[in-house]
């Protein structure tokens, strides 16, 4: 019986979703920016690359012809220089939204069409009676922040602050979230769980998507720095998923990455959750290996977003996408005779993009694994479609919207 692995490479899009312009980002398009700042020499840093995008796997699978599909170009670079040798296509979003809880739910065959919650950018940007709450049932002395902000800025701004007065440091984004960072030592990791966990609570009548936990550790004399502790409370998806149909099916499923949290932890299988792509990509990898026949191992790779996009990294961006480009023997390595991997992304997060948010625009799908006819599978109207396709080679009902496409 086959088996399947699905990558998501979070916010690697490849060009502005035809409705792009409704979320202003119409001409967005992370690949091809990366890459034209990469040929140009905006892409060079000392002692972590230079020269164009180098990501020769990754054209052999024929992301570059999906990257024309989207936007009727092949970035510099990423022409392949022989016959591709995976199926390569494009897909459409049609939730509202470009976040990550939407955009992974319809890859797994269910599109939300309608709209999170989302805060002001205003200051401040959360209601009265939310952040009253939050501070009374918390036992807090208050909050810090309560603005649109950068987590990376606002916890250089706010730390000291933060560290010196017990004050959690609450901020959003265009995003549907509600984000609290906190030292792990002085306020403690523990205690800003439980804190988004009554944010959680909280936040479910404006509904907001996501509460994340953002812990740091630091000192003000010698800075902060995110630690990979990071936990997500998402809403659960409203109705049956991929994965739900797996656990009905009684199929073996590991989830890696920030999966778990995503799906709310709901027929997630086991979770692993290292920290940074290349130790997620080692657990993944490890995971399949082991995998019994009919099972399905779902990884998220964050670093591309959280690390790059939203810190607007080009070179960055540029050295994950070639760190993941070289893994890409061995991911092949892994597949056995019936074995297939999908690559795709949620959404977009050009880092030569205006403000620091997610981009709304079309991702990727490549196909590879033996037996898998190497084809042009072209545009795809739901990002649905990648679950429906994976259930048809696992031998399993269309998990709701989407169409298999083999």
């Amino acid at each position: 019986m086959p088996r399947a692995l699905l990558i998501v490479l979070d916010s690697v899009g490849i060009g502005g979703a035809p409705d792009a312009d409704r979320y202003g980002d119409a001409g967005a398009d992370t690949v091809g920016h990366i890459a034209e700042a990469c040929a140009a020499g905006r892409g060079d840093r000392d002692g972590l690359r230079r020269g164009p995008l180098a990501l020769p796997h990754l054209s052999a699978l024929g992301l570059g012809l999906a990257a024309r599909g989207a936007t009727g170009r092949v970035p510099p670079g990423l022409e392949p220089v022989a016959p591709v040798r995976g199926l390569y296509g494009h897909a459409v979003e049609t939730a509202a939204g470009k976040d990550t809880p939407s955009g992974h739910w319809e890859i797994a065959g269910l599109p939300v069409t309608e709209d999170w919650g989302h805060f002001p950018d205003a200051h401040p940007a959360f209601p009265a009676a939310l952040t009253e709450a939050l501070i009374a049932r918390g036992g807090l002395p208050g909050i810090l922040g309560d603005a649109h902000a950068s987590g990376t800025a606002i916890i250089d701004a706010l730390g000291p602050e933060h560290v010196r007065t017990g004050k959690p440091i609450c901020y959003t984004s265009a995003d549907s979230v509600f984000q609290i960072a906190a030292h792990e030592e002085t306020f403690g990791l523990q205690r800003l769980y439980e804190l988004c966990a009554l944010a959680r609570e909280l936040c479910d009548p404006y509904r907001i998507g996501r509460v994340i936990a953002r812990p740091f550790a630091g000192t003000p004399e010698a800075g902060f720095r995110r630690t990979p502790n990071r936990k997500d409370l998402a809403v659960a998806p409203p109705g049956a998923t991929l994965l739900d149909a797996l656990a009905e099916a009684g199929r073996s499923v590991v989830s890696v990455g920030k999966i778990g949290d995503i799906f709310a932890h709901r027929a997630t299988g086991r979770e692993i959750k290292p920290g940074g792509n290349a130790a997620c990509l080692d657990a993944a990898l490890a995971a399949f290996r082991a995998l019994p026949e009919g099972g399905f191992v779902f990884l998220n790779l964050v670093d591309f977003d959280t690390e790059y996009g939203h810190r607007r990294d080009v070179p960055g961006y540029a050295a994950e996408l070639e760190a993941f480009d070289a893994r890409l023997p061995g991911i092949d390595a892994v597949l056995g005779p019936g074995d297939l991997c999908l690559v795709t992304a949620d959404h977009g997060n050009d880092p030569t993009w205006h403000g620091t948010e997610h981009t709304r625009e079309q991702v990727p799908i490549l196909g590879f694994g033996p037996g898998i006819i190497p084809r042009d599978v072209g545009l795809r109207a739901s990002f649905a479609d990648i679950g429906a396709e994976i259930a048809r080679h696992l031998g399993l009902p269309a998990p709701g919207a989407g169409r298999a496409w083999g």
